[in-house]
């Protein structure tokens, strides 16, 4: 199966201050007895660096502070094998992101957006048809000149959920959202095509809003799930434009959120692509 030697990822870039618990807080409520980690993430970030262990290299457009976290973020996806010439050095502070893992691994995530809300496209090439990666948590009129800049497949993860510029949907050839984002978005219904995952519940492609293929979860133990989403359209662009066909291209993405599932790290490693393909996958226990 020929991979694609490379994606181009357009998003943000957050460090991640992680405390894990027993349990969630509910409002109000102070949980005790934590253990706090300081790691890379973003869901830029994490689709980049996800893409460049699964296809051999990534390119990152986004942009981060002048500031020790920027360093730390520039520098993860380095050592992952991600091209980080598109990104910008702000005067802004590098975003960062708070989250709250439970024993099950679900989580609470608040975002402050710092460096994100100021990327640029200034270093960025969009018309070499390289496909193209992009989500919501940088400026969504940014995300439509990258759209309309791309000469390759253009995949947005509409995350966080909010409205869609007709002209930007119109171009998307391929858009990922999870099962809630899938009900708050209704012009999806009508999108060329989407992904949509429904955690233990696997994942079905809708073609304007018919389903046209469908995966079984991976089963998989559940140590954090804030990378997983992230590593799943990583996959499931580089399979789609590799030329597999839409089942099995979920079924990989499926199996490659698995192994991020079961990973403490929002960047984690894993193998090449073609190592998950055509794995039998089941339900999630």
């Amino acid at each position: 199966m020929p991979i694609p030697s490379t994606l181009t990822v357009l998003g943000s870039l957050n460090v991640d201050l992680t405390c894990r618990v027993h349990r969630l807080p509910s409002p109000g409520e102070t949980i005790g007895g934590g253990n706090l980690s300081r790691q890379a993430g973003g869901k830029g970030g994490n689709q980049a660096a996800a893409a460049a262990r699964l296809a051999g290299a990534a390119r990152m457009v986004g942009a981060v502070g002048a500031d020790p976290d920027g360093r730390l973020l520039t520098e993860a996806l380095d050592r992952a094998g991600v091209d980080i010439s598109a990104v910008g050095q702000v005067s802004s502070p590098t975003g960062t992101a708070l989250i709250v893992i439970d024993s099950d691994g679900e989580n609470q995530i608040a975002v402050a957006p710092g460096a994100n809300a100021v990327v640029s496209l200034e270093r960025a090439d969009f018309s070499d048809g390289v496909p193209v990666l992009a989500q919501l948590e940088i400026a969504v009129d940014t995300v439509l000149e990258a759209a309309r800049r791309t000469t390759g497949f253009f995949a947005l993860n509409a995350a966080p959920a909010q409205a869609l510029p007709a002209e930007l949907l119109e171009r998307c050839d391929l858009v990922i959202v999870n099962e809630s984002e899938y009900e708050l978005i209704p012009e999806l219904r009508n999108a060329k095509r989407v992904a949509v995952t429904y955690g233990a519940g696997g994942a079905s492609m809708y073609a304007q809003g018919i389903k046209i293929a469908h995966a079984p979860a991976t089963k998989t133990s559940v140590v954090n799930s804030v990378g997983a989403g992230d590593a799943f359209c990583a996959a499931l662009v580089l399979a789609l434009v590799s030329g597999l066909d839409e089942e099995s291209s979920l079924a990989a993405a499926c199996a490659v959120g698995a192994a991020a599932v079961a990973s403490e790290l929002s960047q984690p490693e894993f193998e090449r692509l073609e190592h998950y393909v055509g794995r039998r996958s089941v339900r999630s226990a």
